[in-house]
């Protein structure tokens, strides 16, 4: 039961976290922060996209952040279920020479990835309870603005 009590913590928390990174009225110092316990100081959240796309954020299953630092785009995908999901999140620079990406069974997040190039940088997202299995498969061709 202590166990079961501590997992029920640990989603309320992730959720309470995604759902502060996404509220509008959220200051700037608590973003900055929260995106710095997650991708390394001096980053800042530049989108948080609720997944499916199209889906109520209240009834997301995943959240997609992609921030800017000095000389990098940081990108995570938050699990909003609860429970651990095959997840995968992806970025190449625009001539896809350089990329980075992190997959697995996560029950928080997959990442942080880093791109330098990250104007144009191309972002993929999937979730799901299997790579075979996926509810979240989602492609932003500009994961960050092309400047």
């Amino acid at each position: 039961m202590k166990f079961l009590n501590i997992i029920t913590l640990l989603s309320t928390t992730t959720l309470a976290l995604a759902e502060g990174l996404d509220t509008r009225e959220a200051n700037n110092a608590n973003l900055a922060t929260r995106a710095a316990t997650i991708c390394g100081s001096g980053y800042e959240l530049n989108k948080a996209i609720p997944l499916p796309k199209g889906t109520d954020p209240k009834q997301r299953l995943g959240t997609l952040y992609t921030y800017i630092g000095k000389d990098k785009g940081c990108a995570i995908l938050d699990n909003n279920v609860g429970k651990a999901q095959y997840m995968y999140v992806g970025v190449c620079d625009l001539n896809g020479k350089h990329c980075d990406k992190d997959s697995g069974t996560f029950s928080q997040y997959a990442g942080p990835i880093y791109i330098s190039n990250f104007a144009c940088a191309p972002l993929v997202a999937k979730m799901g309870q299997s790579s075979k299995s996926l509810y979240i498969d989602y492609k932003d061709e500009y994961g960050w603005a092309c400047e």
